[in-house]
């Protein structure tokens, strides 16, 4: 079993950035495709980063690619996103997930563990 745990959500000025950490337990944490979800108000969970096991290999939703950088620490056992130029729209909480099969895909269904979420406001 994988337990996931984010943090570094906030309150930030449209235009200002912010880091979200996962921190996973788990021996095989290096094997794992992880990712970003987000899901605001009153709309469905859409991906937003995903970052295959080595780290070779990263994907970004068109809404945020140029602007949110994923990367990960297999040594720390931790997936990084780092946020910067943000806008009211990315107010959303932010997911983080992992797969067993090395998935790096947009489908949630495919994800084996998902996290409580982190609040991310970001204010006009």
């Amino acid at each position: 079993q994988v337990q996931l745990v984010e943090s570094g959500g906030g309150l930030v000025q449209a235009g200002g950035s912010l880091r979200l950490s996962c921190a996973a337990s788990g021996r095989t944490f290096g094997t794992y495709g992880m990712g970003w979800f987000r899901q605001a108000p009153g709309k469905e969970r859409e991906f937003v980063a995903s970052i295959s096991w080595s780290g070779s290999s990263t994907y970004y939703a068109n809404s945020v690619k140029g602007r949110f950088t994923c990367s990960r620490d297999n040594a720390k056992n931790t997936v990084y996103l780092q946020m910067n130029s943000l806008k009211p729209e990315d107010t959303a909480v932010y997911y983080c997930v992992a797969d067993r099969g090395y998935y790096t895909g947009t489908s949630p269904r495919e994800y084996d563990y998902w996290g409580q979420g982190t609040q991310v406001t970001v204010s006009s």
